[in-house]
């Protein structure tokens, strides 16, 4: 409860303790949310809009949905849906699309047990496709802000410049084995209907409201934590800042990255611990956004998660590290 307002003391404290307060940082810190490398657009814009349209249009994309899964058979829409979420998430939000994901497997006519399964392996391919672009997700768009300077001037495209060849090929590895763990069980049927939309006009703005002051928040709190990535962290090798970043599984992927990613870090290193934090953030609820958000809507708990997370999360991880090994270590 109150993530927001929780991270805007942390990163008003942490700058203050670090003695590091300029009003360049706070102009910083009020443009990110809404800016992106000179740009009006930011992930504030992008969360408003597409939750509107999403709060209005809710019953005939929900219709849609039906008609479309009974046309293609379970498998290939399950693999269709994770690919084109992981990849739409990049573009319309992480957030956006953890709704669009709660939205469609609630009105689905399967049991609690595949609606876990399904809602569990698609936040992986989402975690992992939002990262593309500094619009997907807090994450992304708190690297490119803290790698926009040299030696890196990130701009919107680092992102999947840097990471594209990874993340592309992990949300496609992730559809086809949900296809596979879940499409041979299923059997999807229309009686189906697209329930009511269970959120609020005031509660999507809110969202976008809440978006903005949580990036602001960790503008702050990286920039304050500063100090602790020039003074360890980067002496902490590639493969050590990997398996360092397991603990993303409990702590939001978006945080730890404000506070560990920064440019005296080699490519190496940001491959590293971006790649980590991704994985591991599906791990667990509290890992990344759309878990939570997931979560929250179709009433799944912790252990319900983990049971799934878990396994599947230590998996990926493991093969990211082997080619991890060949490529960057």
């Amino acid at each position: 409860e109150n993530l927001e307002a929780f991270f805007l003391i942390m990163g008003m404290a942490a700058v203050s303790v670090s003695g590091l307060w300029s009003w360049e940082l706070v102009k910083e810190a009020l443009r990110a949310p809404v800016q992106i490398g000179g740009l009006p657009i930011g992930i504030f814009q992008v969360v408003l809009v597409f939750g509107l349209l999403m709060y209005y249009f809710n019953r005939p994309f929900c219709d849609a949905v039906l008609f479309v899964s009974d046309k293609l058979g379970p498998r290939l829409f399950i693999f269709l849906f994770i690919v084109i979420l992981g990849m739409i998430s990049s573009i319309v939000s992480v957030i956006v699309t953890a709704v669009l994901l709660a939205e469609v497997v609630a009105i689905l006519p399967f049991s609690r047990s595949d609606k876990i399964k399904m809602t569990v392996v698609t936040c992986f391919a989402v975690g992992l496709g939002a990262a593309l672009t500094p619009l997907g997700e807090p994450l992304s768009t708190i690297l490119v802000h803290k790698l926009s300077g040299p030696p890196y001037n990130a701009g919107f495209l680092f992102p999947l410049r840097t990471f594209g060849i990874y993340v592309i090929p992990g949300v496609v590895a992730i559809a086809m084995f949900g296809a596979i763990y879940l499409g041979g069980k299923l059997s999807i049927k229309t009686h189906a209907h697209a329930p009511e939309h269970y959120e609020t006009l005031r509660g999507t703005v809110m969202r976008a409201v809440e978006v903005y002051i949580f990036i602001a928040a960790l503008i702050l709190l990286g920039e304050g934590l500063k100090p602790l990535i020039i003074w360890y962290l980067e002496e902490i090798p590639s493969w050590g800042l990997y398996w360092i970043n397991i603990i993303s599984a409990v702590l939001d992927n978006a945080t730890l990255t404000a506070v560990e990613i920064g440019p005296t870090l080699t490519k190496s290193q940001i491959i590293s611990a971006t790649m980590a934090l991704l994985v591991a953030g599906g791990m667990l609820i509290p890992g990344n956004i759309p878990n939570i958000v997931s979560a929250g809507r179709l009433k799944i708990s912790m252990n319900e998660w983990a049971k799934i997370g878990l396994p599947m999360g230590l998996v990926i991880i493991t093969i990211y590290f082997i080619v991890m090994v060949f490529t960057h270590f």
